[in-house]
């Protein structure tokens, strides 16, 4: 903008002519000639929506911020206005008057009725800032289209994503037409409401996530549209009339239920991106071919089985994805397509690839995962610009000799494939970064490979090599290295210079120490050596000072080595499934430790040093294939930072009494010990989602377990459950199991209410006196607040509310009850017992 101009927006603008000289009309009509690096530019079917709203804010700042500094004098000038109407009524016409009534003008139908500003209050309702075109409302709980944040100002993008809005309903037509970008994902729309058909200047509708089953005639009016996003809805056909979106260029109508293509499809020349995974289509239809600036196509996860000869027409594709389909060959007429970068045919049933694949000069991407391929054709090799080639899960024995010509290689994966050597040639690929050539039958890695002086990551799991490659030590990048089930002995010294090295993986091999070479690595962060037969560690491990992940499970361990309480990075120790009996107390200089894997070893007691951790998160004392531990010490309840408690598989009788002081626990796994009932305080673990108890003893669930709001997963099942029934456990429900428990909780009052009662009514004064002196009661002298003309029945009901409150902190009304009668056995007061029993058996059998 130049400076005059700049001068002209500064003192107002008063007329439409200022207006359009300033460029403000035309940045409000043409948002996407601003954002067209970002919208025209992009090969992606991807909702882009990032750009498109930072865009539109930083082309359109600085006249609204003038506006806005109009608006803000103005408000206080104003007089007065009419209500019938909206419209403002003084006989000062200010500078933002004069743009109103102009910006009215020109951009609506005459005769439309001005509409009234919003106030500034409003607009903080609504979380709104007054200086852009973008209005983003995403799960605010709307159920009606927000018709007056039209009249805000001139709005463009609106994102109405995860609301409940189902028709535009009361939406004035003139404010629509503004709108460019309209985003309603997640409002569950049954249908595209028929107003659309007002929203002229839309060129952005993204109605994703909702159930729209098909797409009305009135969307085809829109022939402005530049972009309609349909994914993950329900369509099950497209409408006739698709050539009127004339300027149509991305189309995604993935994860819906189109079954064919009609031929009005070809009629979307501007078409260049059209997204429409993971349907129900059998063909790829020929009219889909006859889109001449079709650049991306997605076809990923439907059923097609081959390609029709028009292929060959689709000159301008760049990237078609076809993966998780049943293509069981090419047809030759592909590889004529002369644009191709990115070809993604993974999961299908190709047996083949022609050597016409050579006509691919550009291509950069090709995914064959998961096929029936033998071999690959030598002419690959003429694909110069190949930078990624994924053919893991094939049956391939070797790679084309002349793969070192693919010189701009970086990834090359062909995991789980019959290949006996790697082949000598990947030497050459100076650019690559990423080899993986897991589950093989690999014997050894080329010295040469120490010349692709690039590679950052490789992957030889599950091969048979017998040693360590030492051509991967001389790597300078190299910094992911797994070598899991191989059957490495020794790990060689030239290890020491891979000093870069951040993630080693030697899970499952016959390593019999741990090397002191591997001390030399300060750097690394992973190591994970779980699986050998290692018995000791070496003193200079505290050199790895930047360990923070160690795994030694299924190893020899007898005794914890104290050489790891040195690693103060270390936040993650695996050492189950060794044979440990106890921990020093130097684990407590494990000041970073977040995770401890303890399970399957042979304890005799519960680690109590454990318990000083402060700072652990996640214990795993779980003993499946160990020693079972019976108790649990009450220090557990020190671990305040624990999340995740799994004690499963022991011999514990009881929960520590203030569990409850673990207020971030999130999981507690318990299952398969001998837990008989859970303590009071376990109702305060208000963090808690996880809980499984399965095969216990418990008879009775705390009556108040529904208060712990949180639990979304529950496990009661083998217990002897009493209180619920296990019947009502089975469904893993809280709700159900609560209500119960609520019902129970009522029905329990009844009955000690009417026990009171029978008692009252029935005991003599020695026999009260004497149930006083069992039950600990005060003397009903100090404790009731009665004269002695108080009649005894009366006198003996209010001593027993009494004492129910004073026990109901401790007891359950089951229990309060159960003492009663204990007390009333003891002082011999058989005919009240008779009575009591009575009631019993007439509860039980109406279930009061």
């Amino acid at each position: 903008m130049s400076e005059d101009e700049n001068t002209a927006e500064a003192e107002g603008i008063a007329s439409f002519e200022s207006l359009e000289e300033a460029g403000v009309i035309e940045a409000m009509s043409d948002p996407l000639k601003e954002a067209a690096p970002s919208w025209e530019k992009e090969d992606s079917y991807q909702f882009n929506e990032t750009n498109a709203s930072s865009d539109m804010e930083q082309g359109s700042a600085s006249s609204i911020d003038q506006l806005d500094r109009n608006e803000e004098k103005d408000e206080d000038q104003a007089s007065d206005t009419n209500e019938a109407d909206g419209t403002p009524q003084s006989s000062n016409s200010s500078s933002e008057t004069k743009i109103d009534e102009v910006y009215q003008r020109a951009r609506f139908p005459i005769g439309r009725r001005v509409s009234p500003r919003i106030s500034k209050e409003k607009l903080g309702e609504f979380g709104l800032q007054s200086n852009n075109f973008t209005v983003k409302l995403e799960a605010k709980g709307l159920q009606e289209f927000p018709v007056d944040i039209l009249k805000v100002k001139y709005v463009k993008y609106l994102y109405l994503d995860k609301n409940q809005i189902k028709s535009f309903q009361g939406a004035d037509p003139g404010d629509l037409l503004g709108l460019e970008i309209l985003s309603l994902q997640e409002n569950g729309l049954p249908s595209i409401p028929l107003e659309i058909q007002l929203f002229h200047n839309l060129r952005t509708l993204n109605v994703s996530n909702n159930e729209i089953s098909q797409i009305p005639k009135e969307l085809l009016q829109l022939g402005n549209m530049r972009q309609l996003f349909l994914d993950s809805n329900h369509v099950e056909s497209l409408p006739s009339g698709l050539e009127s979106l004339r300027n149509l260029e991305t189309l995604s109508l993935g994860k819906n239920k189109l079954t064919h293509i009609p031929d009005s499809l070809s009629a979307l020349k501007a078409l260049h991106t059209l997204n429409l995974e993971y349907n129900q289509l059998t063909i790829f239809s020929k009219f889909l071919c006859f889109l001449p600036r079709l650049i991306s196509l997605n076809l990923n996860g439907n059923k097609i089985g081959s390609l029709p000869k028009e292929v060959r027409e689709l000159k301008n594709l760049e990237n078609l994805l076809m993966d998780h389909n049943q293509l069981t060959f090419l047809a030759v007429e592909m590889f004529q397509l002369p644009k191709i970068k990115e070809l993604h045919l993974a999961d299908n049933k190709l047996e083949a690839i022609s050597p016409k694949i050579e006509n691919f000069k550009g291509l950069r991407f090709l995914n064959l995962d998961k096929n029936l391929l033998k071999n690959i054709p030598k002419k690959i090799s003429h694909c110069v610009m190949l930078e990624c080639l994924s053919l893991s899960d094939n049956n391939i024995e070797e790679l084309p000799r002349k793969i070192h010509k693919l010189k701009n290689l970086k990834q090359l994966h062909v995991n789980r494939n019959k290949m006996i050597k790697m082949a000598d040639e990947i030497s050459h690929l100076n650019n690559l970064k990423s080899l993986e050539c897991s589950g093989n039958q690999i014997t050894h890695v080329p010295i040469e490979i120490k010349n692709c002086r690039k590679i950052t990551r490789v992957e030889l799991n599950y091969n048979n090599i017998m040693y360590f490659p030492v051509g991967l030590c001389a790597l300078p990048s190299l910094d992911y290295l797994t070598f899991n089930g191989n059957y490495i002995s020794e790990i060689p010294m030239d290890i020491s210079f891979s000093k870069q090295l951040l993630h080693l993986e030697l899970n499952r091999n016959k390593l019999l120490i741990f090397s002191e070479y591997l001390c030399s690595l300060t750097n690394l962060e992973y190591l994970d050596l779980g699986k050998n037969q290692i018995k000791t560690i070496p003193a200079c491990v505290s050199a790895m000072v930047s360990l923070r992940v160690l795994i030694l499970s299924a190893n020899k361990f007898e005794k914890f080595p104290k050489e790891l309480c040195a690693l103060k990075a270390l936040q993650v120790l695996d050492i189950s499934e060794n044979q440990l009996q106890q921990v020093p107390s130097d684990i407590s200089k494990l000041k970073a430790i977040q995770k401890l894997n303890f399970s399957s070893n042979q304890f005799t007691h519960f680690p109590v040093d454990l318990c000083h951790l402060k700072t652990l998160e996640d214990l795993n004392m779980s003993q499946g294939n160990g020693k079972k531990l019976t108790r649990l010490p009450e220090e557990l309840c020190n671990m305040t930072q624990l999340k995740t408690l799994d004690i499963s598989n022991n011999a514990f009788k009881e929960i520590p009494k203030d569990i409850g002081e673990l207020r971030n626990l999130v999981s507690l796994h318990a299952y398969n010990n001998q837990i008989n009932s859970l303590p009071p305080s376990f109702l305060s673990l208000k963090a808690l989602q996880h809980l499984d108890l399965k095969g216990n003893n418990l008879r009775v669930l705390p009556n108040a377990i529904y208060n712990l709001l949180s639990l979304k997963e529950i496990n009661f099942d083998d217990n002897p459950l009493l209180r619920p029934p296990v019947e009502i456990c089975k469904g893993k429900q809280l709700h159900t199991i609560a209500c119960y428990l609520q019902r129970a909780d009522e029905r329990d009052e009844k009955i000690l209410e009417k026990i009171f009662n029978i008692v009252a009514n029935n005991i003599t004064e020695i026999n009260f006196e004497f149930l006083q002196q069992k039950l600990h009661m005060k003397s009903s002298e100090n404790s009731i607040p009665v004269k002695n003309t108080t009649p005894l029945s009366e006198r003996v009901y209010q001593a027993f509310i009494k004492w129910k409150a004073d026990q109901n902190l401790s007891l359950t009304v089951t229990a309060i009850r159960d003492r009663l009668v204990r007390a009333l056995n003891m002082i011999g007061a058989y005919d009240i017992m008779d009575r009591i029993t009575a009631l019993n058996l007439y509860t039980s059998a109406i279930k009061l």
